[in-house]
């Protein structure tokens, strides 16, 4: 596992080191598809898909202390990365976030580029509303409220290139994730498997647009409670159906690998039928 996270460490070090090179020449902005405007995205694999195209950022800005927010932060669309101390790129737990969101409080119209450090933490509940990862670093999202009344809310935007996990669910609550979409990515949405305290955690998917390759949508503690429903989910360029929508653990609080018990629906905890599933 150590040689494995080192091998990831390197590779995302050197896609870095161009993408840092390319950025000195030329500073032009990362463009994935078409402009806000068009209608159609293209997969790595060609599939076209009918999500949203990725934004043009209006501005870049390097971001070397973690910025809080309480209210709303409308970032414009501009880029924020992370520099100085935050310029880091690993896999590592325990990074600072770019934005740390009090509870309450929304982020909003933000492309978070690379590196991208830990993305977003939620202390409570927040909405993440049109932000956009470009190069997920440790997690996009982590959410941490402790009270079971905490709701997220994350709506619009993507993220892509996810070694592991995209959305980190550690604390008490809901996660509603709805209009999002997401390629080249580990897992969607993980509800946390080891964490020395654990909750039980429900989380919506609705109306999302999957890209592989990645390896699941959402994986959750049986043992804990955890439910996951989801519906309108459109998976594209995945014919052989590796990626799982939904994965079964038994959680634990130890710091250990969680056991994976299972996939698919079961109507208890993996609330969805074949039809919220389409593969295009």
């Amino acid at each position: 596992m150590t040689t494995q996270r080192a091998e990831l460490r390197k590779s995302r070090k050197s896609r870095l080191t161009r993408r840092r090179v390319v950025g000195a020449v030329s500073g032009a902005f990362l463009l994935t598809g078409a402009t806000v405007g068009a209608n159609v995205l293209l997969s790595p694999a060609g599939a076209a898909t009918t999500a949203a195209a990725w934004p043009t950022p209006t501005g870049n800005k390097p971001v070397t202390k973690t910025i809080e927010v309480s209210g709303t932060y409308d970032g414009g669309l501009k880029r924020f990365y992370g520099s100085g101390d935050l310029g880091g790129d690993g896999q590592e737990e325990g990074q600072d976030p770019i934005f740390k969101l009090k509870d309450g409080a929304v982020l909003k119209n933000v492309v978070l580029g690379s590196p991208a450090a830990d993305g977003v933490h939620c202390s409570g509940s927040c909405t993440i509303q049109n932000v956009w990862w470009e190069d997920v670093g440790e997690d996009a999202a982590t959410f941490k409220g402790t009270s079971s009344s905490s709701v997220y809310n994350v709506t619009g935007g993507g993220a892509r290139k996810a070694d592991d996990k995209v959305l980190q669910f550690n604390g008490a609550g809901k996660l509603n994730i709805s209009g999002f979409q997401v390629s080249d990515f580990g897992k969607l949405v993980r509800s946390c498997g080891n964490c020395s305290k654990q909750y039980k955690r429900t989380i919506t998917v609705n109306d999302v647009d999957v890209t592989a390759p990645g390896k699941s949508l959402v994986g959750i503690n049986t043992n804990y409670g955890d439910t996951a429903t989801l519906t309108k989910v459109r998976i594209h360029g995945d014919s052989s159906k590796k990626i799982k929508p939904c994965v079964r653990f038994t959680g634990n609080n130890t710091g250990a690998e969680p056991k994976e018990t299972g996939s698919g629906p079961d109507g208890t905890y993996c609330k969805y039928s074949a039809s919220d599933i389409s593969y295009q």
